[in-house]
Parts: C-alpha cells; structure tokens; sequence
C-alpha cells in the first residue's frame, strides 16, 4: 500500500490512471475512507490520474498526537502533490474535503487548476454541535452515533434500495479511529471561510445535495455566490451525492475538469 509521511502523519493513498494524463485529487468526508471515491473511478480514470487518499484521523493514515486545524489538512493535499510530483491538479472534496478544497483555494491557489466542492459549507454547524458530538464519542465510541451520521447521509428511499452500500459505509465510520474523528471535528467547528473565500480566484464548481441536511444546498449556493464565476448543480441526493447519484456526480464532475483542463492547457501554449 502506498503511503507518505508528512507533517508528521503518514497518510494513506492511491492512484487509478495513466500517469501521462492530468492529475485529479479526491478527498473524503468527515467518517469516511478513500472507497468512498470507487463509484467515480472508473469513469475518471480513463480522463486523469486519480489520487484519493485517506484524510489524517482516519482509514490507514495516522492520527497525530496533538490537535490540528484545516491548515494542516490542506497542506497534506501539498505534501501528495509534491510526492506525485505535480505542479497542480484539479481537486474534488466533498463535505470536510469541500472545505480543504477552499483551503487551497485561498492558499495555494498555483496548485489547483479547478475546485469542485461537493456537499459542503464554508461553515458547517454551530460549535455547539460540534462540541456535543465531540463528547459522546470522547464517552461511547463511534458506534454511539453511526445510525445518525447514516440517518443524514443518505435518503430513506436510497437507505431502503441499497443497504449494502449504506452497510458498508456505516463500517468505515465504526473503524475511523475515535481520536482522528474528533480532531477532524474540531478542525471543522473551528473553520469558517464565509469571508475568506470571495479570494478564490480558481474555477470552481459547486455540488449540491437537494435533499443534504448536513450541508443544505443554501449552503453550497452561498459559496457559490462568493466565489466570482463559480456554478453550483444540485443533484437529487443527500449528503453522500458520490454514492447516491454517482453518474450524475461523476459526468459533471469530468465535464468540469475536462472542461478547465483544456483552459489550462490553452494557457500554457500561449505561455510558452
């Protein structure tokens, strides 16, 4: 299994791709693992070099002792570009990864030639929230709220149709290490980039889930307002719109990176 060591967390990824295409980030939500991403590989993979990883905290990455912010989640997205050794690559994150997506935007902008941000909000819930289910895992485990993350990720009528599909992401929540899910959390109750993001200055595509408590469309309609030039699309979905619509999630999502590519590419010409 490939993994590298930076900042002092050794994350878990991988690639799907001929390495000659462009390359093409992915980054999990909040509770999940890089299988989430296996609905879009094979339609992406034939387009770009797909990197997905673990996030820090959770499947095969390491979690760190001390306490970390969106920064440091951010640049771990720096950390594998340099090790695949790319200059830039698109990004598509959804919910947490969303927001290490507006990371970049705002920070790294050289690196990123196109952001999608799925299913997210540049602040997610009130620190509250946050706090409380902080403390029920600290006291219970994962499994004290597995039903519920579940109960908001996906629809009723999707929960019936594929129960393998929701079985099998309810697992990847329970084995998330109890200590990187509640850092992760705290990264997020400690972010808002309502502000911060009208710099973004990289193409950027909105997703949205028409039926996503977690992050409402309104959420993603206001980043897309305070982004200059920035579309949103609402799928007819939840939280999980990769899993529960992933044709629809995956052709835009190409369609979108395929469509900057071609930008970039024209840019680089003229350029040289």
């Amino acid at each position: 299994m490939p993994f590298v060591s930076a900042h002092g967390v050794t994350l878990h990824y991988r690639i799907d791709g001929d390495e000659a295409l462009p390359l093409l980030v992915l980054s999990n939500g909040l509770g999940t693992e890089l299988a989430m991403w296996d609905p879009q590989i094979p339609a992406l993979a034939r387009a770009f070099r797909v990197l997905r990883y673990d996030t820090r905290g959770h499947g095969r990455s390491s979690t760190p002792a001390q306490p970390f912010a969106l920064e440091h989640l951010g640049r771990d997205v720096l950390a594998l570009l340099d090790h695949a050794g790319a200059d830039r690559a698109h990004f598509c994150g959804l919910s947490m990864g969303g927001m290490t997506g507006m990371w970049l935007g705002i920070h790294a902008p050289d690196r990123v030639a196109s952001l999608t941000l799925a299913n997210t909000a540049a602040r997610i819930g009130p620190p509250a929230m946050w706090n409380e289910r902080i403390d029920v895992v600290n006291s219970q485990g994962m499994t004290a709220i597995s039903d519920a993350a579940v109960a908001r990720w996906f629809t009723p009528d999707f929960i019936a149709r594929q129960p393998g599909t929701v079985a099998g992401v309810k697992a990847a929540f329970e084995r998330t290490p109890a200590e990187g899910y509640v850092r992760c959390c705290a990264a997020v109750r400690d972010t808002d980039l309502r502000e911060a993001i009208v710099r973004i200055t990289t193409p950027v595509l909105v997703l949205c889930g028409a039926h996503d408590v977690a992050t409402p469309p309104a959420d993603g309609h206001v980043i897309a307002q305070r982004i200059a030039g920035a579309r949103a699309v609402t799928l007819d979905a939840a939280h999980l719109s990769n899993l529960e619509a992933p044709r629809e999630f995956s052709a835009t999502l190409l369609a979108f990176c395929r469509a900057n590519d071609a930008v970039v590419s024209t840019a680089l010409r003229w350029a040289r």
